[in-house]
């Protein structure tokens, strides 16, 4: 008895430069599931292929390279923070860390922004567009909030850079080792220190 094979999904036809949005769903729908199924270890343009039923060179003439396909697939998911500022840097940071947080983990954001410092490692393209275009755009609300209290004068402004850092670093450690929930209890009192006047 023969056992037939599932047929492979239908080859997606390519318009050039320009991107066919139904093409372009599929492909970023493909990518989402090989991270979900495959991890960073198994994702690579040629699986994205094979699940989108989109040719490769169709994907490279979209995004140059994995990292850029990464991006688009955690820009699609893009957090909308909702916190209002309280004139409060500590209590902004807090509620605007566990906005983000619930982004990450309610979402495939975190796993994909964990792929994304992954290959930023390996690639020094990745992390060249890691850091002069994806980092900016996602750090302006933040990076806001130190402006907001440097003017204030709750922090001086020559500081607003290295908290930047320390939130960031803060928050990378619980994203990159998968302990979100249980860095929850640890949110107020780091972002009381890192927002704490030196005046």
């Amino acid at each position: 008895m023969k056992t037939e094979k599932p047929t492979p999904p239908a080859r997606r036809a390519s318009i050039g430069a320009k991107r066919n949005p139904a093409s372009q769903a599929a492909i970023l729908a493909a990518a989402r599931a090989v991270l979900a199924e495959e991890g960073y270890a198994g994702f690579s343009i040629d699986a994205v292929s094979r699940r989108a039923g989109a040719g490769k060179p169709t994907i490279y003439r979209w995004w140059k390279n994995r990292a850029d396909l990464l991006m688009e697939v955690y820009s699609a998911e893009k957090a909308i923070i909702t916190a209002v500022p309280t004139d409060d840097l500590g209590r902004d940071l807090t509620n605007h860390t566990r906005a983000l947080w619930g982004f990450w983990s309610g979402t495939p954001s975190g796993r994909t922004f964990r792929a994304l410092l992954a290959e930023a490692q390996s690639d020094p393209e990745a992390l060249a567009v890691l850091r002069e275009k994806f980092l900016p755009e996602r750090l302006r609300d933040v990076r806001g909030l130190f402006n907001a209290a440097a003017a204030r004068g709750d922090i001086p402004t020559e500081e607003v850079e290295a908290r930047l850092a320390l939130y960031l670093g803060f928050n990378w450690f619980y994203v990159l080792t998968d302990q979100l929930e249980a860095g929850q209890a640890s949110i107020p009192a780091a972002m009381r220190l890192i927002a704490a006047s030196t005046r």
